[in-house]
């Protein structure tokens, strides 16, 4: 992925096993590519709980004396993009808070469209938030619940809020995992001998040598205690809309999301391109690595040659940022590096998972023409981006969004790209790439068309101006 548009976040959870805290380490470290800017684990062993949260990656932060101290055998964990709230020591997740009912911790991977509204109500109550994250509303509205159970007073503050969430909340003896209604953000549940597990991905799992037991359904919660696993559906059926973007982009290649491969469904759709937009050149070239996978389908089934022209350094971190126009080529430089070798002179079709703003896809384009390329064209593995994300993926607004910008004319937008033509997987395509599962998907980024109400519009500096 080469422009503006970032991960959610990434969950873990495990029950009942003495080595939680390192479980839950290299759980979060495979789902690294859901969130890089902070990483954080809260364990109890049913006296008291104790975290360990900080600014950056996974394996920069946590040390073997950092897990040591994370005694206990449960707990939940942590990776995030800000979707709402800026990157500060006190956003960082899983939450710890104590209430009237003893210590909770939370972990969210999702947005909640109606946190403005459900804020402004609490603070005027005289409310007092620690953190500018959406998710904080959760922990106030279970301590105001008036339900008996840690389970009965969940379900009671999930039911007021409105939104994508996948939640991990855990007390002292149990850990409840949700899922919100329309099942936006992915959640499974497996095991390691009497240990039960969480995650937003199967690849978390497969790096555990957990058993994959089954997702965590749309509107379902599962709670996990000395009794055993209980489930329940507390809230009203609603119509599916699963993120498609995980398939697009997010999900790791390697796992399973919403019952489908992620690498074949990705495949499928560089397959359903090379059919779509077809193109003469001499070489196909991916993007990496979002791009990878499609451009291998599409290599198999146009049989041109695919080659990596474009190799991507993984010691570039996101938050190396700067200001001007030659600095954010210099950034594209220190991040993709061509192989002059194999690309000058050539006619390639480049691959890449979308285009939000375009301004980085434009820098690779000059940069590969620095290298001497031929023909660049740029086939894309989503439709034209018309629409914000209100659910927990940070696009642009929609003015910043190049389809909207050059309304959606392909020879405009290739003309500000530097490419010889450009073109966008249809919609009937992507969703054909996903069989069996293609009516299940919010696809309002791509329609404009919200089917599931947003009550604010809420961006990631909503809640920033009454926090120092």
């Amino acid at each position: 992925m080469t422009d503006e548009k970032h991960e959610e976040c990434g969950i873990a959870g495990i029950y009942n096993h003495e080595k939680a805290a390192r479980l839950l380490y290299l759980s979060l470290y495979a789902q690294q590519h859901r969130g890089q800017e902070s990483a954080g684990i809260v364990t109890t062993d049913g006296q008291k709980m104790r975290k360990c949260l900080g600014l950056g990656k996974v394996m920069d932060f946590f040390s073997e004396e950092k897990l040591a101290e994370l005694t206990g055998s449960q707990g939940i964990g942590h990776v995030r993009y800000s979707t709402t709230g800026f990157t500060k020591t006190m956003n960082i997740q899983p939450m710890v808070v104590g209430y009237h009912d003893g210590m909770l911790s939370t972990a969210h991977n999702g947005n909640l469209t109606n946190a403005r509204k459900i804020r402004q109500k609490l603070e005027e109550k005289g409310h007092i938030f620690q953190t500018s994250m959406d998710s904080e509303i959760l922990v106030h509205l279970i301590a105001l619940s008036r339900e008996e159970s840690f389970l009965d007073k969940t379900i009671d503050a999930l039911k007021k809020i409105e939104g994508a969430w996948s939640f991990l909340l855990m007390n002292h003896n149990s850990i409840i995992a949700a899922r919100d209604p329309h099942g936006f953000r992915p959640l499974v549940m497996g095991k390691i001998g009497n240990a039960v597990v969480f995650a937003s991905e199967t690849c978390a799992l497969d790096m555990i040598d957990a058993e994959f037991v089954r997702e965590i359904e749309p509107g379902e919660l599962v709670q996990v205690n000395q009794m055993g696993v209980q489930s329940c559906f507390p809230f009203p059926k609603k119509k599916s809309q699963q993120c498609i973007f995980e398939f697009i982009y997010f999900a790791k290649p390697s796992s399973s999301v919403f019952g489908k491969s992620v690498y074949s469904v990705r495949s499928q759709i560089g397959r359903i391109m090379a059919r779509e937009m077809p193109a003469i050149a001499d070489c196909i070239v991916p993007v990496p690595d979002s791009g990878t996978t499609a451009a291998l389908g599409y290599a198999e089934a146009s049989g041109i040659p695919f080659v990596m022209g474009l190799i991507r350094s993984h010691y570039i971190g996101r938050t190396f940022i700067q200001p001007t126009q030659d600095m954010r080529t210099m950034n594209v430089k220190l991040k993709f590096s061509v192989v002059r070798e194999i690309l000058h002179g050539k006619k390639i079709v480049l691959i890449d998972d979308s285009i939000v703003r375009g301004t980085t896809s434009r820098t690779i384009i000059n940069v590969l023409r620095q290298a001497g390329v031929k023909e660049i064209h740029f086939r894309i593995s989503c439709p034209p981006i018309i629409s914000p994300c209100y659910f927990g993926v940070d696009f642009a607004d929609r003015e910043q969004l190049i389809a909207c910008k050059y309304e959606q004319d392909l020879s405009r937008m290739a003309e500000f790209l530097g490419v010889d033509s450009l073109s966008f997987i249809s919609l009937e395509g992507l969703l054909s790439a996903c069989q069996g599962v293609e009516n299940k998907f919010c696809l309002s980024c791509f329609t404009g068309k919200y089917l599931v109400p947003v009550t604010d519009k809420v961006d990631k500096q909503a809640f920033e101006l009454n926090i120092p």
